[in-house]
C-alpha cells in the first residue's frame, strides 16, 4: 500500500513539475512578446510555414528575398520605410524567437500530456 502511495505521489510530482516548467515557459513567452512588440518586430515574419518553415534564413540569399517580400507588405511601407537590411536581421530575430518559442511550448505541453493521458495520470479532478 505504501508503494502504491509513493506511485501516486511520484505522478502527482511530475504531473506538477510539468505544468509548473510550461507556466515558466508561457510567463517567457509574455516577456518575449512584450520585447517583440515594444521593438516593433511584430510582422517581420511574412512567410510562415509552422511544420517546415522552422529554419531561419541561412545565407544572403535567402535574407535578401525574406527582405524583399517585408519591403511588400504595409508594415514596412508605413512604419519601416528606408529600412536597412542590417536593421530588418535585427528585428526578424526577435519574430523569431517569439515564434519558435510558441511551438515549443505546444509541443512541451502536448507530448507530455498524451503520454500522461494514455497512462491515465489524467484523472477527472486534474482535467
Amino acid at each position: 500500500m505504501a508503494q502504491e502511495s509513493l506511485s501516486h505521489q511520484r505522478r502527482h510530482a511530475i504531473i506538477a513539475a510539468w505544468l509548473f516548467t510550461v507556466g515558466v515557459m508561457v510567463f517567457a513567452m509574455v516577456i518575449l512578446g512584450g520585447v517583440t512588440r515594444l521593438t516593433h518586430s511584430g510582422l517581420s515574419m511574412v512567410d510562415w510555414r509552422p511544420v517546415t518553415g522552422w529554419l531561419p534564413p541561412l545565407g544572403e540569399t535567402q535574407w535578401g528575398e525574406a527582405f524583399a517580400k517585408y519591403r511588400e507588405k504595409p508594415e514596412y511601407l508605413k512604419m519601416n520605410l528606408g529600412m536597412t537590411l542590417a536593421e530588418f536581421k535585427a528585428i526578424f530575430w526577435f519574430e523569431y524567437l517569439h515564434r519558435l518559442w510558441g511551438r515549443l511550448i505546444g509541443v512541451f505541453f502536448f507530448v507530455p500530456f498524451v503520454f500522461f493521458f494514455a497512462k491515465g495520470w489524467v484523472n477527472r479532478a486534474l482535467a
